[in-house]
Parts: structure tokens; C-alpha cells; sequence
């Protein structure tokens, strides 16, 4: 299965919607290739304070391939955090974490 482009979709985003906020995610942009979290800091800095009834419909549209997985749970040992602090880091449910820990660990 092929995966987007990333980089061209945010980059093409950026430059028309959004040109005020080019010079902060340039220095994402500009790697070679984009990561899982990568693209969660890009979208955190387009979307700055969203609503929370759209945070809340867009967390329903979200799906993790094992990579994904893989590097939130090594982001929680990197950064010692527990299930419901990552939760929340990531607007994840803690249940969620905690059923991927079983699956995956």
C-alpha cells in the first residue's frame, strides 16, 4: 500500500491557507522525510486552538499503523509519562494505550 505525501499535501497546504504560519513549520517541512509525530506538530501548529467539538470529530477519523503505535509508546518511555498523561498529550484514550501496551509489548 503506497502512503501520501506528505510533505507536498502540507506544504501545498500551508502556501495557500495558510502562508502566515509557513515560517514556523518549515524546519519540519525541510526533512527528508516526514514521521508520525512530525505530522501531529504540523497539524497542532495549523490548527492552533481548535474548537473542541472539532478535535473531537477529527479524533474519530484517526487511525495508527503499528509504526504509529510503536513510536507513541516509545515516546511515553522516552518522556516517563503513564497512560493518562500520554492520553492526553496525544488525545488518545488511556484505555486505548493501555490496550495497545498489551498488544504490542
Amino acid at each position: 500500500m503506497k502512503t501520501p505525501d506528505y510533505q507536498k499535501i502540507y506544504h501545498d497546504m500551508i502556501r495557500l491557507k495558510y502562508p502566515e504560519k509557513a515560517v514556523l513549520c518549515n524546519r519540519i517541512l525541510q526533512k527528508s522525510q516526514l514521521g508520525f509525530l512530525d505530522l501531529i506538530h504540523l497539524n497542532t501548529i495549523i490548527s492552533g486552538n481548535a474548537d473542541k467539538d472539532i478535535i473531537t470529530d477529527n479524533q474519530k477519523l484517526k487511525s495508527y499503523n503499528k509504526q504509529a503505535v510503536l513510536q507513541i509508546l516509545d515516546y511515553q518511555k522516552k518522556h516517563k509519562l503513564n497512560n493518562a498523561q500520554l492520553g492526553r498529550h496525544f488525545n488518545l484514550s488511556r484505555n486505548t494505550v493501555a490496550k495497545w501496551k498489551k498488544f504490542f509489548i
